[in-house]
């Protein structure tokens, strides 16, 4: 290393290792065996541009692709993407085994093959969705000239294909990959939606930027949500321990055709029935009956009442 004395980088590099140990003692880690231990954000990155590609060639895939090509293109693409998600499924589920007391890695590796054949297997479902969602946007927008701008620019589009993904790792039992690909989508376009959300068809996030979606939330068929809107949890059960206790259902549940304007907010297991409106800015913590239409002022109305 050149110049290594200026910074003094020897005694920077030791401290370095003094303090990994020290995490790596409390967590009670042994040294990690064999190189990576954990999936990674830069190869979720390009497995999510490789799926994207696939499952809308001739809009996100490459850009001198011709439709007489596309059947070559997409099965050239799954064959690349699906192995390399294959190497990051067997990172993430070694590492459940691992904390879980050992698995042996015949086992690992069938396991880890059969979840990535059946997550390939999930994609023309996948890609039935995601049309909903775009037809969604460009009926519920009147800004939207095309399904395509729709698929091209709109953040919402962006977040529910990584969403769509998410959530079927999620449910596939790889967790941890899920929650990478949210993440990636969250940083990118300001909307957070955990990969254990249910979220049905036709989905429509307009404008998009501070969406928080939680991980019990229960989403039915052709919801539209503006900015800001949080649907979270009202409160955090612990156990006797005082350690927070793990998956309650603890967001709330939304039914089908439901509106919820910007800034409103959400919280706790209560239900928005059917075809309800909640208007802008509205803090909600009780159940809303189906058809109801609450505004800012209705809403202090029924505060009010006794």
């Amino acid at each position: 290393m050149a110049d290594a004395h200026l910074f003094d980088l020897q005694q920077v590099v030791r401290d370095l290792a003094d303090v990994r140990q020290r995490w790596r003692t409390a967590q009670k880690r042994s040294r990690e065996p064999g190189g990576r231990e954990l999936p990674s954000r830069d190869a979720l990155g390009a497995i999510l541009d490789g799926l994207r590609g696939a499952l809308f060639p001739m809009r996100l895939g490459p850009p001198d692709l011709r439709q007489e090509s596309e059947d070559f293109y997409i099965g050239h693409t799954l064959d690349a993407t699906l192995h390399a998600l294959l190497g990051q499924v067997r990172l993430e589920l070694r590492y459940q085994h691992r904390h879980a007391g050992g698995a042996d890695e015949a086992a690992t590796e069938q396991q880890a093959r059969e979840l990535v054949r059946d997550f390939a297997h999930s994609l023309p479902r996948l890609r039935g969705l995601l049309d909903s969602d775009v037809v969604a946007a460009y009926e519920g927008d009147p800004a939207a000239r095309s399904v395509d701008e729709v698929l091209l620019c709109y953040p919402g589009i962006q977040a529910m294909i990584h969403h769509r993904v998410a959530h079927r790792f999620y449910q596939l039992g790889v967790p941890l990959l899920a929650r990478i690909v949210a993440e990636l989508a969250h940083g990118a376009t300001g909307i957070d939606i955990h990969p254990g959300a249910s979220i049905g068809a036709g989905f429509f996030i307009d404008h998009g930027t501070g969406v928080v979606i939680g991980e019990t939330a229960v989403i039915g068929q052709r919801v539209r949500v503006y900015q800001a809107v949080t649907l979270g949890a009202k409160r955090f059960p612990t156990d006797e321990n005082g350690h927070l206790s793990k998956g309650l259902a603890r967001h709330p549940v939304v039914e089908d055709d439901v509106v919820i304007y910007a800034g409103a907010t959400v919280l706790g297991r209560v239900t928005i029935g059917r075809g309800a409106t909640i208007g802008g800015n509205l803090w909600i913590t009780h159940d809303v009956a189906a058809g109801a239409n609450l505004s800012q002022a209705r809403s202090r109305e029924v505060t009010a009442s006794p």
